[in-house]
Parts: structure tokens; sequence; C-alpha cells
């Protein structure tokens, strides 16, 4: 395939080392150390330049500030090793959820400023938490609309994905994306729907998807499931995918990179 591969920074969590959860309604923000040499998120274009990727989604519990300085910081990275930042993920909030719902709206509104500061393409945001049901996703259209208005203001593409209970399943990822007329967009990823179930499901929605998490499967640190990757990569060639190709899978091994290599060579291969 060739497809533009790029790399989440959910496939570097360890490498990173660090995590900032910020969440709505002010909820304390937790830091979780995870490696003792963790790599300066600043260092990360460079590192992502020298491994030969020319493009990255930033999970937004990764930005340790949000500070025009800091932003500033980060984008000077990201064009000094020309890459790319495709996405902010934003990876928290529920606007379907009875307690938080309300002030998820807000709180991903800003991170959608946030990710226009930052000079990203995309926000990805998480359609609902709530079992689907007709006033659920009635619930989330609504309130995701609200945030739309935000995104068109800053430009920026807004993402739902297969993902969480509302998205369980094609026809409601069907449903949301026509209500929303082009204000959400696809990102389909490979391993969020359970097997055997992911093999007739993401068919029925791949045509729609303008990115991709490629989560590939591995089983062992050094081998990747040959077969769900194979079914996997078959389903995006047959519709004709031709998004970039996000690695987000940093294996059961103790390199992140080495585990993103394996996975783009599969990827290349195809």
């Amino acid at each position: 395939m060739d497809n533009l591969i790029a790399v989440s920074s959910w496939a570097l969590h360890r490498t990173l080392g660090r995590a900032y959860f910020d969440k709505p309604l002010g909820r304390p923000v937790v830091e979780i150390q995870h490696s003792d040499s963790p790599l300066d998120l600043l260092e990360l274009p460079a590192q992502l330049k020298a491994h030969g990727y020319s493009a990255m989604q930033l999970c937004h519990f990764h930005l340790p500030a949000r500070s025009d300085s800091y932003i500033q910081e980060f984008r000077q990275a990201l064009s000094e090793s020309n890459v790319e930042l495709l996405t902010l993920l934003i990876d928290d909030g529920d606007v379907t959820d009875p307690e938080i719902g309300e002030a998820s709206v807000d709180w991903t509104a800003k991170w959608v400023e946030t990710a226009a500061a930052l000079g990203a393409y995309r926000a990805r945001l998480i359609a609902g938490k709530q079992p689907y049901s007709p006033e659920a996703l009635d619930l989330a259209f609504n309130r995701l609309m609200q945030i739309g208005i935000t995104a068109d203001k800053v430009d920026v593409i807004l993402e739902i994905e297969n993902w969480h209970a509302l998205m369980a399943n094609p026809d409601a990822v069907h449903e949301l994306l026509d209500r929303s007329h082009g204000v959400l967009r696809l990102n389909a990823d490979f391993g969020n729907w359970p097997k055997p179930e992911r093999y007739e499901w993401l068919p029925k929605i791949f045509q729609r998807a303008e990115t991709c998490h490629a989560k590939l499967e591995f089983i062992s640190p050094i081998e990747l499931d040959e077969d769900d990757t194979s079914r996997l990569l078959h389903i995006a060639k047959e519709a004709n995918y031709r998004g970039p190709m996000v690695l987000v899978n940093g294996g059961p091994g103790d390199n992140d990179w080495a585990a993103l290599e394996i996975q783009r060579e599969a990827i290349r291969n195809a």
C-alpha cells in the first residue's frame, strides 16, 4: 500500500513516559511516569523524522501545557523537522453523559481551539460513551453540532470514530455522519470493534473514512497476527482507501520504535 504512514503519540506512550489527563468538570490533571528516561514531547517530531515519518497525531493528554509559548515551541519543533500534525486526538469527554455531558461540550470545544493553535488539520473527538438509543444519538448530534460551530470558526475538521458504546455498530456511525451533513467526518479504527464482527462491519463504513487508525495486533513482541493484519488491510484496499494509515500500537515488547517498524513494513508490503 502506498498510503501515507503516520504515527499516533499513543504508539509511543511508553517512550514519552508522561501523561496529563485533563478531563471535563475540572477534575485534577494526573501525571503518570511510564519510563525512567522519558522522551520530551518537543523532541518527538525530530525523532519521528529520524525514523522516517513525516506526519503524526497527538493525544491531548500528551500535551504538557497549553500556553501560547509552549504551543509555539511545539509548532516550531514540527516545522524544523518537517513533520505535519494531522490530528489532535481528544480522548476524553462524553457529550451523552447525564452528569458531564454539558461540560463536555465546552471542554471539547476548547480542545478544538487548541488543535487549531497547534496547527492540526483535524480534531477527533468521542461521539458518545452511552449505549446507543435514538435519544442518546439525538443528544450526541445536537451537542456535537455545537462543537462544530467552534470547529468551523477555527477551520478544523471534526472527526468521530467507531469507538465507545454509541458508535458500537455501522448503522449508528452512518446515522450520525448522515445527520451531520459533512460537519463530522470519519476516522476508522481497525481494532475498536471486536472479532469477528470487525471483519463484517468495517467494510460497511470504510468508504467514508478519511483517516485510519491502523491498529495491527501482535502475537509476540516481533510478530503480528498475520490473519488479522491481512484481513484488515484487505478491507482498506477493497474500499480504495487513500488516506493516512496511522500507527497506534506500541506492541507488547519494550521497544516502541521496533513495533512501529514491523507495522509499517506490513502496510507497505500489503
